[in-house]
């Protein structure tokens, strides 16, 4: 006898887009605390594949899905001396890698995205993982 599941539709369900992955990251950003957020100051968002193969060198990682998140800028420790032409801080996300660990683990896509957000930001602005542990907890 077949079976019909009919509590939603997964035949039409595809992983998050690049686009999709967006809106959450940013949706996400939006709901850290205020406190937090003013650390970061102008921040991009981006959301990619994979890194590429410079980071893969530079970093030593020996596959992609290694890498959940990147800051690239200057924490505050660095911003008493700004340098010309310098571009707002960043924070790239792994859309594959995130999605990998999401498959693997108990947790919710959210709050993956929520939890490499406040690392990648967190460790640049000289935060323990106790302090960020807090912030996680303060998450809308």
């Amino acid at each position: 006898m077949a079976r019909i599941y009919q509590s939603q539709e997964w035949s039409t369900k595809l992983s998050p887009s690049l686009q999709d992955f967006e809106l959450l990251a940013l949706e996400t950003y939006a709901h850290l605390p205020d406190e937090f957020r003013m650390l970061t100051g102008e921040i991009v968002i981006l959301i990619a594949e994979f890194p590429t193969d410079e980071i893969m060198d530079d970093l030593a990682l020996e596959t992609p899905f290694d890498l959940l998140g990147l800051f690239e800028g200057r924490g505050i420790a660095e911003r008493w001396n700004p340098s010309t032409g310098e571009g707002p801080n960043r924070v790239t996300l792994y859309r594959r890698a995130i999605l990998d660990y999401w498959s693997e683990n108990e947790e919710t896509l959210g709050d993956i995205v929520a939890h490499v957000l406040i690392h990648e930001i967190g460790h640049h602005f000289g935060l323990s993982d106790d302090d960020m542990e807090k912030i996680e907890e303060g998450v809308e």
